[in-house]
């Protein structure tokens, strides 16, 4: 009894962390495809985060251990810059 148990608990963390997987590919891509302001780049990062742990409370920090620096690094190459500004290119 205790391995049908078992077995239910782990097909069910996988299932979790399936959905997760899922989650950040969403996320990643959105953000790679998405040419999103920083603020909304971040707010999606957030939203992920959150959703990361209602599926698994408590992992927090394997979350910023393990993800964040790949969201980093996403919102760093593909994201605009907080200043809305451009400034012109001088004409001799």
């Amino acid at each position: 009894m205790a391995d049908a148990v078992d077995a239910g608990a782990v097909a069910e963390e996988q299932r979790r962390a399936d959905r997760l997987r899922r989650v950040v590919d969403v996320a990643c891509a959105l953000l790679r495809q998405g040419r999103l302001t920083r603020a909304e780049a971040e707010a999606v990062v957030a939203a992920t985060r959150a959703h990361a742990l209602s599926l698994f409370p408590g992992k927090g920090a394997v979350f910023d251990l393990v993800l964040a620096p790949r969201f980093a690094r996403i919102l760093d190459e593909f994201c605009r810059p907080p200043s809305g500004r451009i400034l012109p290119f001088r004409q001799a």
